[in-house]
């Protein structure tokens, strides 16, 4: 697998971050990595297919919002808090506060 090209955090452009978490997939993404957890790519919204995870992770990568790490046939996710934090301060606090993940539900019980 090629390595994935990453911007430096001083090449990271608040308008590209902003495009990236304004798409609601790319914003849950962003939420289920808040926890600053790495995470298997194929653990986080497993229902969609898989060329449009690719594009999404691609967006968010470009953009400088995560950083994947290829291990043999997986990828894995981490979100820049620290080089987002550093560079836009209090910008991921607000756009997950603002959103916050959606609570579990509890299927209903047959009657």
């Amino acid at each position: 697998m090629v390595k994935p090209h990453h911007p430096d955090a001083v090449q990271i452009e608040l308008v590209d971050v902003l495009a990236a978490l304004g798409h609601p997939v790319r914003l849950g993404i962003a939420r289920a990595l808040a926890d600053g957890e790495e995470r298997f790519c194929g653990e986080i919204l497993p229902d969609l297919p898989k060329s449009s995870m690719t594009h999404h992770w691609r967006a968010l990568r470009e953009s400088g919002v995560i950083r994947q790490r290829p291990e043999g046939r997986r990828l894995y996710l981490t979100l820049r808090r620290r080089e987002l934090d550093a560079r836009f301060p209090g910008l991921l606090d607000l756009v997950l506060a603002d959103h916050p993940a959606p609570e579990p539900s509890t299927p209903a019980r047959p009657d």
